[in-house]
């Protein structure tokens, strides 16, 4: 009796199975997108973060993403299949800031003139452009939101630091000022406690300055102040 496969072989054969049903138009639809992700990505980055700044950038890709999730919710609303660039908040977000409007083109919006007004109107044949490229702008806007989330609380963690060392600075001058009042304090009190009078120094003036006592000479029985019997008599 012929023993049973196992589950490794089966998985195994399995796998084979599944990559032998994919056909090559598979394939290449799945290159084809990844592509298009990479082009949506640089037209983002350098494209619009680039020579905007990064307020206006995401200003921008954010009306771009509102444009196009719009149609994607309600694909048969003729108000989300096209915009006119006179308009007032298309021309701020998307028609002055640059590389903006080169992105709305590649969800698959096209310049045409209806009744002498220009407008972008929607090609459905890019339905599947629209549908990269919002996601793209999704997962853009997702991480720049978060990165300025991280960034604003470390600005606040760096003034809340600078405050509390500031404030550290202060409470120490406070206290060396309180320290030297209570010293001041307590030398006043001291020398309250000894009647107000410290002792008095000794100054030059105040020394003893009358004349030594004479002292007598040894073996000859005269002062200092005597005259020298000896001088006397040669005189």
């Amino acid at each position: 009796m012929a023993d049973r496969p196992t589950s490794e072989v089966l998985a195994a054969a399995a796998t084979a199975a599944v990559q032998r049903s994919r056909s090559p138009n598979t394939c290449n639809s799945e290159e084809q997108e990844y592509e298009k992700r990479l082009h949506f990505r640089r037209l983002i980055d350098p494209g619009i973060f680039r020579p905007n700044s990064r307020d206006q950038a995401l200003a921008s890709l954010k009306t771009l993403l509102k444009i196009a999730n719009n149609l994607l919710d309600e694909p048969d609303n003729p108000k989300f299949q096209q915009f006119k660039p006179t308009n007032n908040l298309i021309k701020r977000q998307l028609i002055d800031p640059k590389g903006a409007l080169e992105y709305a083109i590649e969800l698959g919006f096209r310049a045409e003139v209806k009744d002498f007004q220009p407008y972008y109107v929607f090609n459905p044949r890019h339905r599947t452009d629209l549908r990269i490229g919002a996601a793209i702008l999704e997962e853009v806007i997702d991480l720049e939101e978060k990165k300025q989330e991280r960034l604003k609380r470390s600005r606040a963690e760096e003034r809340a630091a600078a405050a509390a060392a500031a404030q550290n600075v202060k409470l120490a001058f406070l206290d060396d000022r309180k320290t030297k009042a209570l010293r001041d304090s307590r030398e006043r009190a001291r020398q309250n406690a000894n009647g107000g009078h410290q002792t008095p120094s000794h100054t030059a003036s105040d020394r003893d300055t009358s004349p030594l006592p004479e002292i007598g000479m040894p073996g000859i029985g005269h002062s200092l102040a005597s005259p020298d019997p000896d001088v006397d008599q040669h005189e």
